[in-house]
C-alpha cells in the first residue's frame, strides 16, 4: 500500500473518529453529549418552586435541551432563547409541549415526543425554572 493511501486512511479514521466522538455522546458541554447552542448565565438565588423546577429539568429535560436550558447542537433547542419569551410561548405552551409533543416549527431538531410521567404541577415548576433563567439573561 502506498504511503499516499496510509495517509489518506488515517486522516479519514481520525474524522470518524471525532465525528462519532460529538454524535455518541462523548462531549461533555451538553447533558446528552451535543455543545450547549446558547451561552445562559445562572441567577444568583433561585426561587424554591424554581429549585424543585431545576431538579424536575435536570431529570426529565437536560438530556435533550442541554444544562440550564442552554440546548444542544444538533439535539434539541435552547429554552433560554427569545423564541420561548413569554408574550411568545406562554406557559401554558410548556404545558402542552410536555403533555403532547410539538411539531417542530421554529428550528430544525424534528419534532418534540411527549415527556412521560409529567403532571401539570411538575412542568410548572420546571417553567418556573426556566423562566427565572430567562430573566437573568434578560428575556422578559
Amino acid at each position: 500500500m502506498s504511503l499516499r493511501r496510509v495517509a489518506i486512511l488515517l486522516v479519514l479514521a481520525a474524522a470518524l473518529g471525532v465525528a462519532g466522538y460529538f454524535l455518541f455522546g462523548g462531549g461533555e458541554d451538553g447533558a446528552g453529549g451535543g455543545a450547549p447552542i446558547a451561552s445562559v448565565s445562572l441567577p444568583d438565588t433561585l426561587s424554591a418552586r424554581a429549585q424543585l423546577g431545576q431538579k424536575t429539568y435536570d431529570a426529565n429535560c437536560a438530556s435533550c435541551h442541554g444544562r440550564n436550558a442552554a440546548g444542544q447542537d444538533g439535539i434539541a433547542p435552547p429554552l433560554v432563547h427569545i423564541i420561548y419569551e413569554p408574550g411568545h410561548h406562554g406557559d401554558e405552551s410548556f404545558q402542552r409541549a410536555a403533555a403532547r409533543g410539538v411539531r417542530a416549527h421554529h428550528w430544525r431538531f424534528g419534532d418534540m415526543p411527549p415527556v412521560e410521567g409529567l403532571g401539570r404541577r411538575d412542568v410548572a415548576a420546571i417553567v418556573a425554572y426556566v423562566r427565572e433563567l430567562q430573566r437573568a439573561n434578560g428575556i422578559r
